[in-house]
């Protein structure tokens, strides 16, 4: 596999790669660093891993979801998250039951 890093600025556009390519696998990141420009803390990154590269895809907040998917993001007192299972029934309502979905920290 080439270790090109590809990002995908627009959901529909990763959305038509991963009916394209047909991964094996799509794994999600949920970053939460407040050191993006506009100090975004709850971040959705996508990665969906293909032959001739990765294909990476951001998400962002905007207001109580996420920008381009529309995933909740949960408030706990102030501290804002998205869920793990969320992002899961997401993606599989989108691409079948079938797509295996990973967390990049599970084991």
């Amino acid at each position: 596999m080439s270790e090109r890093l590809v990002r995908v600025k627009k959901w529909e556009e990763f959305k038509r790669l991963v009916t394209e390519l047909k991964p094996d696998s799509l794994v999600y990141i949920i970053e939460q660093n407040g050191l993006t420009p506009k100090r975004e803390m709850t971040i959705l990154r996508l990665i969906l891993p293909a032959k001739n590269g990765y294909y990476i895809y951001l998400d962002f907040p905007k207001e109580n979801a996420l920008r381009e998917t529309a995933i909740p993001i949960h408030d706990d007192k102030g501290n804002r998250r998205l869920e793990d299972d969320d992002v899961k029934l997401f993606l599989r309502r989108e691409f079948g039951e079938k797509m295996p979905v990973f967390s990049y920290w599970t084991t």
